[in-house]
């Protein structure tokens, strides 16, 4: 998209802002109520858009990644909107002024938003959805990698009956795009999801306007499983958790520190799961993991492997792309990984499950916390005590104890560290979209 159209959007938005003001909270539910049902009413063209955008999308795991988040968010928001709004326009009592006072929130304006490809549906609902929900409007930049999604959730905003010109879906280079629409004054926040290079540039640009940013960056979870655990039960979670959508998720666990008791009977386990797992195009219902985005993962993937291997870790399972078309690669283990490995360092964002043992609480702990990422982190244990303890010192943004379910609508998304900062979801990513006013009155 050019610079003259992209302009052309933001005074469109900003006039509309000036004369019309923020939508109602009745019509911002009325809003979002129709979207859920449109939504739902297109299941079918919302999965073969999945399909579209990567291949490895069953009709299940469509609906568990991506639709299902979509309508929980919107659904989310509808019920509960007019309740976060109405009490933070609280009085505030002043005992040494005269007349009276209150605060106030009001929409922010105009968001920019900019969303990965690995969610093309689900992420950029939770970002449009908030927005929305607190009265702004939106100029989406979605991945250009995968724009099925992001099309249709468009087009279901559209049919919904939302404004015209709240809304506004763009594509084109991205550093084009941010480098001319940060910099604008219309726009007031801009929310990335994405990498941590490509987050701190945009934070640079938003900086010299002084506009927020809401940073959801790279993650490298590390997972704790502990000796009281039953194997199986937590093998079964985490071989799931670890290829889902191929690895190619922010908060998918990474580094599996075990405990020395179990150590060899959870790599063991772990390779087997590996090794049975059905891979192929998503159109084979039968098949539980799909290829990777594009062949740049692919090379960055056989790039990390060989690099462990060459470091001296042991290649329990997979360790190779499948023949044939399409960039699809095995579901991997690597057992004893030095910390010299780089994918011990750098985020995989991949099917490779790395797998190494300790011995005391204070050395898991202090390997878990090492690295700059802090986005999500996991333990599993059946003690009370060690699950309170382990959820505190974890160095995370959001941390998942004995179960992997860390992301729900009513939660705040995000992470510390260089991972980023700010939050999506819940209270606090609706606060991201409103200015905080107080009003004295004499």
């Amino acid at each position: 998209m050019s610079e003259p159209s992209i302009q052309a959007i933001l005074e469109r938005q900003r006039a509309a802002f000036l004369r019309e003001g923020a939508p109602s909270l009745a019509q911002r539910r009325a809003d979002l109520l129709r979207l859920k049902q449109v939504v739902l009413a297109r299941r079918a063209q919302f999965e073969a858009a999945a399909q579209a955008d990567f291949g490895n999308r069953s009709a299940y795991e469509t609906a568990l990644m991506d639709l299902v988040p979509v309508v929980q968010e919107i659904n989310h928001l509808r019920q509960h909107v007019g309740k976060w709004m109405r009490p933070v326009r609280r009085p505030v009592a002043l005992t040494y002024l005269p007349g009276r006072a209150r605060v106030t929130y009001q929409p922010l304006g105009v968001i920019g938003i900019v969303s990965p490809w690995n969610f093309p549906m689900s992420s950029p609902a939770r970002k449009v959805a908030g927005a929305l929900s607190a009265g702004c409007s939106i100029i989406l930049k979605a991945s250009e990698e995968t724009p099925a999604g992001a099309v249709q959730l468009a087009r279901a905003f559209d049919d919904a009956g939302l404004p015209r010109g709240v809304l506004n879906l763009v594509f084109g280079t991205p550093s084009e795009i941010s480098e001319y629409l940060i910099p604008q004054p219309a726009v007031r926040l801009v929310t990335f999801t994405g990498s941590i290079p490509v987050g701190k540039h945009l934070m640079k640009l938003a900086a010299e306007g002084m506009k927020r940013t809401t940073m959801e960056l790279g993650g490298h979870a590390p997972v704790l499983v502990f000796d009281d655990v039953d194997v199986e039960k937590v093998l079964d979670a985490c071989a799931t958790a670890k290829y889902r959508n191929a690895g190619q998720v922010c908060v998918s666990p990474t580094r599996f520190y075990v405990h020395e008791k179990i150590y060899n009977r959870f790599v063991e386990g772990f390779a087997a799961r590996a090794k049975a797992l059905p891979v192929g195009d998503g159109i084979d219902e039968k098949n539980r993991m799909g290829p990777l985005v594009h062949a740049r993962r692919l090379a960055a993937i056989e790039a990390l492997i060989e690099d462990a291997k060459n470091s001296g870790a042991k290649v329990q399972a997979g360790g190779a792309r499948l023949k044939g078309a399409g960039y699809f690669y095995a579901p991997t283990v690597l057992s004893d990984v030095p910390n010299k490995a780089r994918i011990m360092n750098e985020e995989p964002f991949g099917p490779v499950a790395v797998i190494n043992s300790f011995s005391d609480y204070d050395s898991v702990i202090e390997q878990a916390n090492r690295l700059p990422y802090g986005l999500a982190a996991f333990a599993f244990t059946d003690s009370a005590h060690r699950a309170k303890l382990v959820g505190e010192q974890l160095e995370a943004g959001m941390v998942g104890v004995n179960t992997f379910a860390i992301s729900v609508p009513e939660s705040p998304f995000g992470g510390v560290k260089e991972s980023g900062h700010g939050s999506e979801e819940g209270i606090e990513g609706l606060e991201a979209c409103l200015v905080t006013k107080f009003i004295s009155e004499a």
